[in-house]
């Protein structure tokens, strides 16, 4: 029931942004790890990709993942591991996160839904 026309819906840990992007349908493009290592944010002719569980996003819109920003350890790899224990080390950024604890890989499936509802999917990590 709008009482301004505008209805507020609570997403508890969805992280829904204030203003939602547009986001293209999402692709299953297969991204070697050697291409997502070049899409680290430090050649302006590549995009900036962070990958999650597999799945590879496209974040150069935000600067955060830029050269000297703090998630920029991220950029470039697939960084799961680092993202479930809240963690900026660069050795943490890996892709095994499936022998982490429960409460881990809950918060893994939470920073997956804020990237999704942030930014476009643009492939999948090939092994």
């Amino acid at each position: 029931m709008a009482e301004t026309g505008h209805v507020h819906v609570e997403e508890p840990k969805k992280f829904a942004p204030k203003d939602p992007p547009k986001l293209n349908p999402p692709k299953d493009e297969p991204i070697s790890v050697e291409d997502l290592a070049r899409c680290n944010g430090t050649d302006s002719s590549y995009p900036t990709y962070v990958a999650i569980m597999g799945t590879v996003f496209d974040v150069s819109g935000n600067t955060a993942y830029s050269p000297k920003n703090p998630y920029n350890v991220f950029a470039g790899k697939d960084a799961s591991r680092a993202l479930a224990q809240s963690s900026l080390k660069p050795e943490d950024c890996r892709p095994e996160w499936q022998d982490l604890p429960e409460k881990e890989k809950g918060v893994l499936k939470d920073w997956f839904t804020f990237f999704g509802k942030r930014y476009n999917i643009v492939g999948k990590v090939q092994l």
